[in-house]
């Protein structure tokens, strides 16, 4: 199938072409046409698929009617978890409506509030939103939905895990019910198929990939780590390969990556932190950095794990494994974008076994494990009843040092020393451990 097949106006076709782009993706082909109905969509599909592009074109196909409403409010609300995510989804926008004459904004948090007050008080046909700043405009009074034809969801499973699911939902009841609802999520399970059912009517379910057949692109393995120090000396020897273009290197904490960064930046590694606390110009030149290779490494909590696509991304380290399952699946989404193939390392420590069990669950495969010549681990694997002995929660109820940022074992190993002298970490405060949600991402 080709873009010219799916009835799009010309001047949209147009700025298709100039994109280089001719074939639709899978999940544009499935959606695309549905979409340009009026009718409802769910539709579940990986990281770097182009569901961007999926609802961006067929809302800017409705866009060329004019509207009997009237009003200034938006006539396409697209909500998206992340600022990130925002960014990326408005410049698909600008990048689609260079041949039309289309007014679209963006709402998100961590701006000043006065320009978006004077965003909303002009006529919009577009915008793009994170949950929780629309609600401050909502509370106010300074935006309309009565207008609202076409409402959004990019990434509702992320949504859902960032408890923003109230705020989607008091979003939804604003609009009016005769709407057209597009939701799109990585995955269609639990309860983001129950929400999902709440916010459409008789929706056209699409889904492209189970979670068996994501990223068969990547190379996905794992190395156990003993205690920090061998950590942090895989990880030097990960950063060392040849291979590697550019990379992603997720941690829990902000602090962690804080730490991180300025410790591979002081052995005179091209890298920075991206994490939530920054403001989000810092954020913005970090991410161009990145896109324009001027960074090598990336150091970044989950906040980097959506809305990032960058092509230069060759491999995805997990310093740290993440809590929740489903976030595995979108940090190593970073790499293997748009048809090229990528590597997925985690580096995983004692108390790291019971969250790898629940990411090879998900994803239905068993991960590789990988030993490196002289930085072999000194433990055996756990078995499988141990860790159906250990805590629901994954955790003991002493947690050993020596497995991250502020908790770097400092009794000397019995074991033969690690060669570490690539990158040089500094210690935490004595028995410092990791902050709980406040400190994630």
């Amino acid at each position: 199938m080709l873009f010219s097949e799916l009835n799009l106006d010309p001047n949209i076709l147009k700025a298709i072409e100039a994109t280089g782009f001719k074939e639709p993706s899978q999940v544009q082909q499935k959606a695309i046409p549905v979409a340009m109905l009026g009718r409802d969509v769910i539709a579940s599909a990986q990281t770097g698929t182009g569901k961007t592009a999926a609802f961006v074109l067929p809302a800017l196909q409705r866009l060329i009617t004019a509207s009997t409403k009237e009003g200034k409010g938006p006539r396409v609300l697209v909500l998206t978890p992340t600022r990130e995510l925002a960014t990326q989804i408005s410049e698909a926008v600008k990048t689609f409506t260079r041949f039309m004459r289309i007014n679209f904004g963006t709402v998100v948090g961590g701006v000043p509030y006065p320009p978006q007050e004077r965003l909303l008080q002009r006529p919009l046909d577009i915008l793009v939103a994170t949950p929780g700043r629309l609600i401050d405009h909502l509370n106010q009074g300074r935006l309309d939905l009565s207008r609202l034809e076409l409402f959004v969801l990019d990434e509702a499973d992320r949504m859902l895990d960032m408890g923003f699911v109230a705020d989607v939902e008091r979003i939804a009841k604003e609009a009016p019910n005769d709407r057209q609802t597009l939701l799109f999520s990585a995955t269609l399970e639990g309860d983001i198929a129950r929400i999902a059912k709440r916010l459409t009517n008789e929706p056209e379910t699409i889904a492209i990939t189970s979670s068996k057949q994501r990223h068969e692109s990547i190379q996905q393995k794992m190395l156990q780590v003993d205690d920090f120090r061998h950590k942090k000396a895989l990880l030097s020897h990960l950063l060392e390969d040849p291979e590697l273009k550019q990379a992603i290197v997720f941690t829990s904490t902000k602090k962690g990556a804080d730490m991180l960064a300025d410790n591979l930046s002081k052995q005179g590694h091209h890298c920075a932190a991206l994490h939530g606390d920054m403001r989000q110009s810092a954020r913005n030149r970090t991410v161009d950095k990145l896109r324009r290779s001027k960074l090598r490494f990336l150091v970044a909590t989950d906040v980097a794990a959506r809305g990032l696509d960058i092509k230069g991304i060759s491999h995805v380290i997990n310093f740290d494994l993440p809590m929740v399952a489903e976030d595995y699946i979108h940090r190593i989404g970073r790499t293997g974008r748009g048809g090229a193939s990528g590597t997925a390392t985690s580096l995983v420590s004692a108390d790291d076994w019971i969250k790898l069990t629940r990411i090879e669950r998900l994803t239905g495969a068993r991960i590789e494990r990988d030993i490196i010549q002289g930085l072999e681990p000194q433990k055996p694997e756990p078995k499988a009843s141990d860790l159906a002995a250990r805590p629901k929660n994954g955790y003991r109820k002493k947690t050993p040092r020596g497995t991250g940022y502020g908790q770097q074992d400092r009794r000397r190993s019995a074991s033969a020393p690690r060669n570490s002298a690539t990158i040089k970490f500094k210690s935490g405060p004595r028995g410092r451990k990791p902050s709980s949600q406040q400190d994630s991402a």
